[in-house]
């Protein structure tokens, strides 16, 4: 049987895991990734078990045509997910073959993206099946819950017991502050909604 083509576009947490999986099953697996340090992890990681990248639409147009599946794991956070497959990538795609955006909830790296459920989560465009599932964990929903509230519960805890406070004494509660005082305090989020950033430092 011949190997499966799978073409991920992203290189974050979601990529890795999509990389492994797809490795184990034994496809040909492709990584496109911006961020040179990021290729160079996964370069380190997967050796030769993968092909890695430099995210740009020309070879993104090479990749996509002969992929049978494109995983979408592209996230920035606190802002909108850039566009990076149009429709007329899709044409050249081989009939049937998947599209799972896991931006989706980010309004997803595809054109052609639309929100879907889990109880109807695929559909057509351009020959080519969709998935857009948003909020994909909620299909295994203990599982999500144990691993979101372990990962959360510290910071919440934190929160709880100093309110604002807790931003000046941790960092990572710092970098989550969205916004503060009515100012939008997230660059990302300032610039995805087109409204005006304030910087905070905090000392």
């Amino acid at each position: 049987m011949e190997r499966g083509s799978v073409l991920i576009i992203g290189g974050g947490t979601v990529g890795i895991n999509a990389a492994e999986i797809a490795t184990g099953m034994g496809a040909r697996v492709s990584v496109l990734e911006r961020d040179k340090t990021r290729l160079q992890y996964l370069v380190a990681r997967f050796g030769s078990g993968i092909d890695t990248l430099f995210s740009t639409p020309d070879s993104l147009a090479k990749c996509i045509q002969n992929a049978d599946l494109v995983i979408g794991a592209v996230l920035i956070p606190g802002a909108s997910t850039p566009k990076i497959v149009r429709r007329e990538n899709l044409l050249t795609m081989k009939h049937a073959s998947v599209i799972v955006d896991v931006s989706v909830d980010q309004r997803g790296c595809c054109e052609t993206s639309r929100p879907t459920h889990h109880d109807n989560p695929v559909y057509q465009e351009e020959g080519i099946i969709h998935y857009c599932v948003a909020n994909m964990p909620g299909s295994v929903p203990i599982t999500a819950t144990w691993g979101l509230s372990g990962a959360t519960l510290p910071y919440a805890a934190k929160i709880a017991s100093m309110g604002i406070p807790a931003a000046f004494e941790d960092p990572a509660i710092a970098h989550g502050l969205n916004v503060y005082k009515g100012a939008i305090t997230y660059r990302a989020l300032a610039m995805s909604l087109e409204m005006p950033y304030t910087d905070i430092t905090f000392s």
